[in-house]
């Protein structure tokens, strides 16, 4: 039996079969189950892939697993910019080494089941596992079925697992004093409505930068709203209108998503960025370059991150190590356009 067959029989494309076998994201998880339910039947096998004693068990196979929600790690998650690129780092980490790296991603609510059935039909070395929004007991469970594991996105320090997490503090930290070097004293806080480990990090952090000089943020210049929408928000756009000649100088966003909505809304409004507003997100994604203008913002080294969330994985299964790390990678502020000094009110934007 070829590909083609299989694909006539489940009803999809070739490449969609080719999806399936990979692991990789891009078809929705029943359909994927369809293949591979033919796949076993049939007895048919990939060349790149090892028969041995369980239904696909692989040699030298790293698994990364996203636990979908509906406040920021979505179900379609290899789509947004930060975990598209964090993605992409990852798997030319395991081809330099010599490993395949397949995909799932499964809702908090059946992870148990999800997982039982991950690791029984599709057997995998080790698991680089998303964190953002996981609590302990999940994570456990996630580390029952495969402890060769390794954490990103959160850090839980009472747990005694592989965490590997950007210095959010530090980031933070950095756009605070940046925006106080700047001149700004009146500045706002754009949040997230939905919480995590990341968030409230980047909070404290940015807080601490203003307590330095014996600052904080009005109440009245706390903002929430989305994280994972790029287009102008109702709420943000009401909220600032209501502020009329109360408006903060400058506006932290806790990613950059936020920020590219931010800007977009402001813009609605009339306002200006950096003339009226300055604006720095986190994160560093490939779209701060597009908006304009050009976003300020922390940039968070994805590439470290993989490549020691796959080094670390191969250490405990090709050397049985046993020691775990909690990583804290440390960021850099990327100044572009959309900040100004808080005197400079009519500069072009393009002449800073």
């Amino acid at each position: 039996m070829k590909m083609e067959d299989i694909a006539k029989l489940a009803n999809v494309s070739k490449s969609a079969v080719s999806i399936a076998l990979s692991g990789k994201p891009g078809i929705s998880e029943d359909t994927r189950t369809r293949i591979l339910k033919i796949v076993k039947d049939s007895g048919y096998m990939p060349r790149s892939m090892i028969k041995a004693d369980k239904f696909y068990s692989l040699t030298k196979t790293l698994r990364f697993v996203a636990c979908t929600n509906n406040g920021i790690v979505l179900e379609q998650y290899y789509k947004q910019p930060f975990f598209m690129e964090l993605i992409h780092h990852i798997e030319e980490q395991c081809r330099v080494r010599g490993y395949s790296l397949f995909f799932s991603s499964v809702t908090t609510d059946h992870l148990e089941d999800a997982m039982e059935t991950m690791e029984t039909e599709h057997e995998s070395n080790g698991i680089i596992l998303l964190g953002t929004n996981l609590t302990p007991e999940q994570i456990q469970l996630i580390a029952k079925k495969q402890p060769n594991l390794v954490v990103l996105d959160t850090c839980l320090e009472t747990l005694n697992m592989n965490f590997i997490v950007m210095n959010n503090v530090m980031g933070a930290y950095q756009a605070g004093r940046y925006l106080r070097e700047l001149g700004h004293s009146k500045i706002g806080y754009v949040q997230s409505n939905s919480r995590m480990y990341n968030f409230d990090s980047r909070k404290r952090g940015f807080l601490q930068a203003l307590e330095e000089d014996q600052l904080t943020v009005d109440k009245a210049h706390y903002f929430g709203v989305s994280p994972t929408v790029v287009t102008a928000q109702d709420e943000f756009m009401h909220k600032i209108t209501e502020l009329k000649e109360d408006l903060p100088t400058a506006l932290f966003c806790e990613c950059d998503y936020i920020a590219v909505s931010v800007i977009k809304a402001l813009n609605e409004l009339g306002i200006r960025v950096p003339q009226d507003i300055s604006i720095v997100g986190f994160d560093n994604i490939q779209e701060s370059t597009i908006i304009t203008p050009e976003l300020t913002t922390v940039n968070v080294e994805k590439s470290t991150i993989a490549e020691l969330a796959v080094s670390k994985l191969l250490d405990m299964i090709e050397h049985g190590d046993t020691v775990k790390i909690k990583s804290l990678i440390d960021t850099q502020l990327v100044i572009r356009k959309s900040c100004s000094p808080v005197a400079v009110k009519e500069t072009d934007a393009a002449a800073l």
